[in-house]
C-alpha cells in the first residue's frame, strides 16, 4: 500500500513537473500558428506570420550574425578548451594546476552580468571596436570553459597505456596523435563543441553588452522585437530558434553516442 501510494505521489509529480517545462513550449509553438495577430484568442491555422519572417530581411541579417559567431566561437572555444583540458589533466598532481582550475571553472559561476560588463569594460579600455569581432571573443571566452571539463571528463577513461604500447611500437607522436589520442577523444570534444555553438546561439546577456552596430544576433533580435514588431511573429521566430537550438544539441549527442559506440565495438 505505501508503495503504491509513493509511486502515485511520484507520478503526480513527474507530470506536474513536464507540464510546467513544456506547457509553455507547446503554447509558444501553437501560437506561432495562430492567424490572430496578438494570439489572443485562437482564429485559424496558418502560416502566414513564418512567410512574413522569412521575408524580413533584418531577421535574416541577425540570423547570418548568429551562425558566423555560433561557428567561430565554437571553432576557437573547441581547440583552446581541449589543450586546456589535456594539460590539466596531464599536469593534475601540480599544486598549480588549483589556480588553473579555478581559472577554468571561473567562466561558469560568474554571473552572464558581470562577465559582459567586465568584457565591455575591457573592450573599451583597450578602444577596440565592438562589433562581431568582440561578440566572438566573449562567446569564446565563457565556452572554453564547458569544452575544457567536457573533455576533461572524457580523460578520466583515458588509457594512457595505449600511447606507452605506441611509442614502444615505434610509432611516431602524429600518429599517436591521429590514431590513438584524437579517436578517443572525439566523442568528449565533439560534445563539448556542441555544448559551447549552442550556448553561442542562446546567449543573449553577454552579447547585449559587448554588441555594436551591425552585430545583433537573434537573442538580442527577439528582445528588440518585443518592444517594436508583432506578437505573432516573435511566436515565429522563437519556435525556429528554437528548433535549430534543439536539433544541434540532438545531433551532436547522436555523434558523440555513434562515435563512442564504434570505439567499443572497434
Amino acid at each position: 500500500m505505501i508503495k503504491a501510494n509513493s509511486r502515485f505521489t511520484s507520478l503526480i509529480i513527474t507530470i506536474f513537473v513536464i507540464i510546467f517545462m513544456y506547457l509553455p513550449i507547446v503554447m509558444l509553438i501553437s501560437m506561432s500558428f495562430n492567424a490572430s495577430r496578438y494570439g489572443g484568442a485562437w482564429t485559424g491555422f496558418s502560416l502566414k506570420w513564418y512567410v512574413a519572417l522569412f521575408k524580413d530581411h533584418s531577421v535574416i541579417n541577425a540570423t547570418m550574425n548568429t551562425l558566423v559567431v555560433a561557428l567561430a566561437s565554437t571553432f576557437f572555444s573547441t581547440i583552446i578548451g581541449t589543450i586546456a583540458a589535456w594539460v590539466l589533466n596531464a599536469y593534475k598532481r601540480s599544486n598549480s594546476q588549483k589556480l588553473h582550475y579555478a581559472l577554468i571553472y571561473a567562466p561558469l559561476v560568474v554571473p552572464d552580468v558581470l562577465m559582459g560588463i567586465s568584457l565591455l569594460l575591457m573592450f573599451v579600455s583597450l578602444k577596440i571596436e565592438l562589433g562581431l569581432a568582440t561578440v566572438i571573443m566573449a562567446h569564446i571566452t565563457f565556452s572554453v570553459s564547458f569544452v575544457a571539463f567536457t573533455v576533461l571528463a572524457r580523460l578520466q577513461d583515458f588509457d594512457f597505456n595505449l600511447i606507452q604500447a605506441a611509442q614502444d611500437l615505434g610509432a611516431s607522436s602524429t600518429r599517436i596523435f591521429v590514431k590513438i589520442i584524437l579517436p578517443l577523444l572525439l566523442p568528449g570534444i565533439v560534445a563539448g563543441a556542441m555544448m559551447a555553438f549552442t550556448l553561442s546561439m542562446d546567449d543573449f546577456v553577454v552579447t547585449f553588452f559587448v554588441g555594436g552596430p551591425g552585430s545583433t544576433t537573434l537573442p538580442v533580435k527577439v528582445y528588440s522585437m518585443m518592444k517594436h514588431g508583432p506578437p505573432a511573429i516573435i511566436n515565429a521566430l522563437s519556435v525556429v530558434f528554437m528548433a535549430v537550438t534543439f536539433s544541434v544539441a540532438i545531433i551532436g549527442n547522436l555523434l558523440a553516442r555513434k562515435k563512442k559506440s564504434t570505439l567499443i565495438i572497434s
